[in-house]
């Protein structure tokens, strides 16, 4: 049994209440692993704590777009049944990831806010906070300082996801994100586009994704390093795309996991904050070096 979380790539040194958080998510993760969980249940689980934190860029910590307003994307995808669900915009809920897994056992695979919302208030989801005055004096600093759209998207980008491998020898893959900074309403990244941010296949493997989400879809990223594992080792199948996606101009980060037990921590940027726990142990890292790796088995 392992789980693999991370909290986003970028240029910024992740502060210590960050890592201190993502150890916390892999620890309730792992338990309910341990408990005879499902990797789906546990990738759900990682996620919540991380979109309740504040301090990333999910749930209540995601970005506010251009009006001032936080739309909330995420996905999940368990690797047995090919089962997968998304949501794209969502407004006013804390946990778009919740929406997600009751998504999933719908016949749809992706909803936008007006149909998602219904859901979170079937279920009495709770609501999502309003931006701290803090948080919007943060934004403000930050559009001063790079004074460029294109500044902000090449440096501020994160997401948060999770992949797990339960006891049954099954995998899932999870991400959720506010987006990019004060980005146009309306935009769609990766997160929410299965085969993009997110894939998880028993045969193949799991892998969620975070970055340049555009470069990302345009690569099909998770899914591709997915089919590379039919004739790649998990080392060599991440590098071969992450060097694709750098010849484009992004930059991106990848966890992946298969269910031979192998994984890999991969990212291009400066920083990657993430970690995984196995044998009940945990680590967690600000990044590796530059297409750093993690490989185990």
């Amino acid at each position: 049994m392992i789980i693999l979380v991370h909290g986003g790539a970028g240029s910024g040194k992740p502060a210590h209440k960050a890592l201190k958080k993502l150890s916390v998510s892999l620890s309730s993760g792992y338990r309910i692993l341990n408990n005879g969980g499902t990797a789906l249940d546990a990738v759900t689980e990682a996620i919540k704590i991380l979109e309740d934190s504040g301090i990333f860029n999910a749930g209540s910590g995601g970005n506010l777009q251009l009006d001032g307003v936080r739309r909330l994307d995420a996905s999940l995808m368990e690797g047995k049944n090919l089962r997968a669900g998304s949501v794209i915009g969502l407004e006013g809920i804390r946990n778009p990831i919740e929406v997600v897994k009751s998504i999933m056992d719908l016949p749809h695979v992706m909803l936008t806010h007006r149909g998602a919302i219904r859901i979170a208030e079937a279920k009495k989801l709770p609501p999502l906070p309003e931006p701290s005055k803090a948080f919007i004096k943060k934004l403000e600093k930050m559009k001063k300082k790079e004074k460029s759209f294109v500044k902000l998207y090449n440096h501020y980008f994160s997401t948060v996801g999770a992949v797990a491998l339960d006891a049954y020898g099954d995998l899932a893959a999870g991400s959720s994100t506010g987006g990019t900074p004060l980005m146009l309403p309306g935009r769609v990244g990766d997160t929410p586009v299965i085969g993009s941010g997110i894939y998880a296949d028993n045969s193949l493997g799991a892998v969620a994704c975070t970055g340049m989400g555009e470069y990302i879809i345009r690569l099909a990223l998770a899914k591709e390093i997915c089919m590379n594992l039919k004739r790649m080792s998990p080392h060599r199948a991440s590098a071969s795309s992450l060097k694709r996606i750098s010849r484009l101009g992004g930059e991106a980060g990848i966890i992946l996991l298969n269910k031979k037990r192998q994984f890999i921590i991969r990212h291009t940027t400066q920083y990657m904050a993430a970690g995984y726990a196995i044998h009940g142990c945990i680590t967690v890292q600000p990044g590796f070096e530059k297409t750093g790796v993690i490989d185990r088995i």
